[in-house]
């Protein structure tokens, strides 16, 4: 057995890992409350929130340095 522990052992601390991670995925999910409807409609370029900020500015950035 890994690291000389007996399988009662092992098994205890597997199961005991285990529900600790579900049970925190659990807490931080209620927590946070993601949205997890899926559009209908795909919603247009810069009307997500997770979108980065600077992203639109550094893409009109290389649109202009593009038309030079």
């Amino acid at each position: 057995m890994p690291a000389g522990v007996s399988w009662p052992s092992y098994l205890k601390m597997v199961v005991a890992s285990m529900g600790a991670m579900l049970a925190g995925a659990e807490v931080v999910h209620r927590y946070y409350r993601p949205d997890l409807t899926i559009p209908e409609v795909p919603p247009k370029r810069g009307e997500l929130k997770t979108e980065l900020l600077g992203l639109k500015s550094r893409e009109e950035q290389d649109q202009i340095s593009q038309q030079q």
